[in-house]
């Protein structure tokens, strides 16, 4: 390990016993480099802390004024807003926000460290901690949203907290005080067949309150794994025609939630009178479907002032006051 020093593209050469243009092919990601190399660079990149470029910036005098949010989900109405939210906050700091889809790879973040951002922010179910503790090694300004359970947190991360393991109770909570006793959660959709875990905090606000709330639960009330709506909806009618009893219907965001509907309305059954259901985010379509969504609104706005003035505080230094924590709000409408 080099240290006291800046580490530079010679220092990553030599400890991964490479030559420094395959350290530029591979940092640039412009050239083939066969695998074993690739991962010798990765590799010595991590260990050493290197950061592209640090010396051209700093003669330059000045930062990227760039922040990266990565998200599951780029197309969801959700992260949209958030990031239009953040992007007015970012900008009165003098930065510029670019949104970006999780890719789940080590290629995708060495790219991310390689492009010097001034500061990260994350907003994923799936993005896994070793990859989260590489941009932490990188010394890169980061702040998480906490979608799921995340472990081992340094101090110097910023933490929002923005009411889904809460919400996503009282969205039980809600259904039961309607008298529904059978209750399907539909879980999000993954191009790759992937299920949440416990560490989802949708999943188990859900999990927990249905026990808590002594109402009957198996792993057939979850819906999990589907590559498409199509086979969300597909699934709910297999369901129920094979004999699964469901009152209840907990989406965890609106558009899975209005997937639930149509199977329901394809079952003949009526909403809310046979089931109620119920969304996440109150994003337009809970407004303008039929019924209309009752759903569970985040703080958008508040969530995202919030996640760019912490984010500001880490690159300047400031480590205080990195964790903040918002309250979810029930909106009712004719669906439950």
């Amino acid at each position: 390990m080099i240290n006291n020093k800046r580490v530079t593209r010679a220092d990553v050469a030599k400890h991964a016993n490479v030559s420094e243009t395959i350290v530029s092919y591979v940092i640039n990601n412009n050239r083939y480099v066969s695998r074993d190399k690739r991962e010798r660079v990765e590799s010595a990149i991590r260990e050493l802390n290197y950061r592209p470029n640090n010396v051209a910036r700093t003669l330059k005098g000045k930062q990227s004024n760039q922040i990266i949010f990565i998200a599951d989900q780029i197309t969801n109405e959700y992260f949209s807003r958030i990031v239009s939210n953040m992007d007015k906050f970012a900008y009165n700091h003098g930065y510029l926000i670019s949104l970006c889809a999780n890719r789940n790879s080590q290629e995708f973040v060495s790219q991310v460290i390689s492009r010097q951002y001034d500061g990260i922010i994350i907003s994923s179910t799936s993005f896994p901690d070793e990859y989260v503790q590489q941009f932490i090694d990188a010394n890169i300004p980061l702040v998480l949203f906490m979608n799921r359970r995340y472990h081992n947190i340094p101090k110097n991360v910023g933490i929002i907290n923005s009411g889904l393991y809460s919400g996503a109770r009282e969205c039980v909570k809600h259904l039961a005080a309607k008298g529904r006793k059978h209750i399907l959660y539909i879980d999000r959709i993954s191009s790759k067949g992937t299920k949440s875990t416990m560490d989802d905090l949708r999943l188990s606000g859900f999990v927990d309150q249905m026990r808590e709330s002594e109402l009957e639960f198996t792993e057939k009330q979850i819906i999990a794994g589907c590559y498409s709506e199509e086979e969300v909806e597909a699934e709910i009618i297999k369901r129920i025609q094979d004999g699964l009893k469901v009152d209840g219907i907990f989406g965890r965001n609106d558009m899975l939630a209005c997937v639930a509907m149509s199977a329901v309305k394809r079952m003949n059954l009526r909403v809310p009178e046979d089931v109620s259901v119920i969304g996440y985010d109150n994003s337009s379509i809970s407004r303008f479907c039929s019924p209309k969504l009752t759903t569970m609104e985040m703080q958008q706005e508040e969530i995202s002032h919030a996640a760019i003035d912490m984010l500001q505080r880490i690159i300047d230094g400031r480590e205080e006051d990195l964790k903040a924590s918002f309250k979810t709000n029930l909106i009712l409408r004719e669906s439950t």
